[in-house]
């Protein structure tokens, strides 16, 4: 293999990531609902750069030029999302011939034969945060119903996909929703409630429950879920600075792991969990726990925490993590984060599924250069460091099966709108021209490289 290539094992499965709000456009297109990033993209003040997804990379109308990049570059798996509005606009109800939801089921229906066609394995997130308006309007994630709704649109995807699909992720990244989403507000649907976002974490939890006993009922071929995982150190060796780096770790990561690995919520937490319309939680959790194929993991850079003033409304808050380089996005670069977070999500769930990484990647903004080359060295150098911290952690007797890097190409960043950049393929958001970047061509030359020496 090339020099500076990670040496990972033949049959690693190399992907790349997306979401359908990020990238599809056609936001209103065949019938397709609006969804709370619709919604929330129109309020002023939102987003930061005044954009929208409306267009975004125009993925819908554009889904064979891109699994053509994606067969060019060697992927071996490509993560998506499916648009729950889009399938159903709604958010509940049946799917027939002539509807609506039937016209985007289609969407996925050839984006799938596609895939498949070009060799490459699909893994489908059914929620990746575009949550139906028409369901936020009652209650949206802090009404029990939006899981009960879920399995059902869970049923409908997996009716009819789940002949091609390989993979399937019920939710990616609850914690983001929950936090982001719910209690500070900086994500739609703009919620902010503080610790009152908890029992949202509760029904996201039932909502991945529920979609795994759907999804196993229709036949899927392997389930797993998408967290989003860091390695939490307190700020300082004082006291207070270590019981808040332990409540977030609690927050972050055990709220949503517990649950699916152990079938419990972390000590104190069970109560929170009781909205208005909470049933019995410990039956809940037993829904929670279903059987995974795999544990998918994102990872993008390890948190410091130190204990927020007395008086304060959240009683911890984020330190800089000094020392390292930083993305483009002020987040530290720390491959070794990655390995550490491997490493206790072994230690802490010993029967743990196979893992996968279902997310890592860095914005870096470098456009193409008067030649049409896009010289992005710091992702190369980003990606390199993190793959071989996943060849350590396999050296260690980890059971990582992949990684997919987030992302396939530029898009919607969310509250950022689209002032960074995390794609391998850079996309011009006047012309819609796609460029692959200097990190496709690496990333291609490492898949090749790996499948060579298995051979």
């Amino acid at each position: 293999m090339g020099e500076n290539f990670p040496q990972l094992p033949a049959g690693f499965l190399f992907g790349a990531s997306t979401a359908s709000y990020q990238i599809e456009g056609a936001w209103d297109e065949d019938g397709k609902g609006p969804s709370i990033w619709d919604t929330f993209t129109t309020e002023p003040g939102r987003i930061k750069d005044g954009s929208s997804g409306q267009v975004a990379c125009d993925h819908y109308h554009r889904h064979v030029e891109d699994v053509g990049l994606m067969k060019q570059l060697g992927l071996g798996s490509y993560r998506f999302s499916i648009s729950w509005p889009r399938v159903q606009p709604d958010g509940r109800g049946p799917v027939s011939d002539g509807q609506a939801g039937n016209r985007g089921l289609d969407f996925y229906d050839r984006l799938v034969d596609e895939l498949v066609g070009a060799g490459v394995e699909p893994m489908a997130t059914l929620y990746h945060w575009d949550l139906p308006q028409a369901l936020q309007d009652v209650g949206g994630w802090e009404a029990r119903d939006t899981a009960e709704r879920f399995a059902e649109y869970a049923a409908l995807c997996v009716a009819r996909l789940g002949d091609r699909v390989a993979k399937w992720v019920p939710v990616n990244e609850p914690n983001v929703v929950t936090l982001a989403g719910h209690g500070i507000g900086e994500h739609a649907p703009g919620r902010a409630l503080g610790f009152g976002a908890v029992p949202v974490a509760h029904h996201l939890n039932l909502a991945h429950g529920l979609a795994v006993q759907a999804l196993r009922a229709g036949g899927a071929m392997a389930v797993g879920t998408a967290n989003n995982h860091t390695v939490v150190q307190p700020a300082s060796d004082s006291r207070g600075d270590a019981d808040a780096a332990d409540l977030f770790d609690s927050l972050w990561n055990r709220l949503f792991a517990d649950p699916v690995l152990l079938g419990s919520y972390p000590e104190g937490f069970a109560e929170m969990m009781r909205g208005p319309d909470s049933e019995d939680i410990a039956k809940d959790l037993h829904t929670i726990r279903q059987p995974l194929d795999f544990y998918g993991v994102n990872y993008y850079y390890p948190t410091s925490i130190a204990a927020a003033a007395v008086g304060a409304e959240i009683p911890f808050e984020q330190r800089q993590i000094t020392g390292y380089p930083t993305t483009d996005f002020g987040w530290p670069v720390v491959p070794e984060g990655l390995r550490d977070v491997i490493r206790q999500l072994r230690e802490r769930y010993p029967d743990i599924a196979p893992l996968y990484v279902t997310e890592n990647g860095a914005s870096y903004g470098m456009g193409p250069d008067e030649h049409g080359v896009v010289d992005d060295q710091p992702r190369i150098d980003y990606l390199a460091g993190h793959l071989g911290a996943v060849a350590n952690a396999i050296t260690e007797g980890a059971d990582v099966r992949g990684y997919y890097c987030w992302s396939l190409m530029d898009n919607f960043e969310w509250a950022e709108g689209y002032a960074q950049r995390f794609g391998l393929v850079h996309v011009d958001y006047d012309t819609l021209v796609r460029t692959p970047k200097r990190s496709f061509g690496w990333y291609a030359d490492l898949i090749r490289a790996t499948r060579e020496s298995g051979q």
